[in-house]
């Protein structure tokens, strides 16, 4: 019952970033994703136990100068492929006993690259050909929840085999397998609504999602076994913080970003 009332609380938050992106201007929506990222990065700060303020004004300053006035595609790209080589590397690092960026010498690298990033690249997501499409997050968001539905479905009445027993004890392989269904049918119905890719791209972009977010929570999870707790935050209380709700999502959007702008290129 527990984990149901948790994953509710996740679609109503989704629910609400969803309707919000709708009916919004970019500036309002920007100033949404400042709020929310305050707070994971506070969270997050926590964790891995930096207690400098710097990362405090480096998120609006990132949001600002990066996602709202866009400074052009190659230092974009050079953060993005910043980003995504921490993502590569934090994912490398849950095979192994001793995760090389949370040394305390490096807990700027992830703080920058995989957090602030995570956000910066979120409110980038819903720009295509500089024209703001918030139709587009409203997709994302639909497959991120979707995905982490199914999977918790699929996973609590069928799931046997663990994932990464490690890192994070209740994932299975079917359990991801499950998200992965739930993501891909969840492309199809986007498809049918949203006029704005067509079903190949929105089925990449489910399986990117799917294969993304799972690593993203256990990216998550790994931090918060290293750090010896539960949940990360306590913002709901007995349900975890805003980061064990949206770790999916900044994980996940570096290589979302990366495969619309391929696609936007391509075409």
């Amino acid at each position: 019952m527990r984990e149901v009332i948790v994953r509710s609380i996740s679609g109503i938050l989704y629910v609400l970033v969803v309707i919000f992106s709708m009916y919004t201007s970019r500036e309002l929506f920007m100033m949404l994703f400042l709020i929310l990222g305050l707070q994971t990065l506070r969270e997050y700060k926590k964790l891995i136990g930096l207690t400098s303020l710097i990362p405090y004004l480096l998120l609006p300053i990132s949001l600002l100068l990066i996602s709202y006035y866009y400074p052009g595609d190659i230092i974009i790209n050079i953060y993005l492929g910043g980003s995504l080589l921490v993502s590569i590397l934090l994912a490398k690092d849950l095979r192994s006993t001793t995760n090389s960026l949370l040394l305390k010498e490096q807990k700027y690298i992830p703080t920058v690259f995989y957090i602030i990033s995570g956000f910066v690249f979120l409110t980038l997501i819903p720009f295509s050909q500089d024209i703001f499409k918030p139709e587009i997050i409203v997709g994302v968001f639909v497959l991120i929840w979707c995905n982490d539905t199914f999977a918790y479905i699929i996973g609590k009445s069928l799931g046997e085999k663990k994932l990464l027993e490690r890192v994070s004890p209740k994932k299975t392989i079917e359990g991801f397998f499950g998200g992965l269904l739930g993501a891909i049918i969840a492309s199809f119905i986007i498809f049918t609504v949203l006029d704005l890719y067509t079903l190949a791209i929105w089925i990449a972009l489910g399986i990117i999602i799917s294969v993304s977010g799972t690593i993203g929570d256990l990216v998550q999870s790994n931090y918060k076994r290293q750090a010896g707790v539960k949940d990360s935050g306590n913002l709901m209380p007995g349900h975890g913080g805003l980061y064990d709700r949206l770790d999916s999502a900044i994980y996940a959007s570096p290589f979302i970003y990366a495969f619309l702008q391929l696609i936007t290129y391509v075409s």
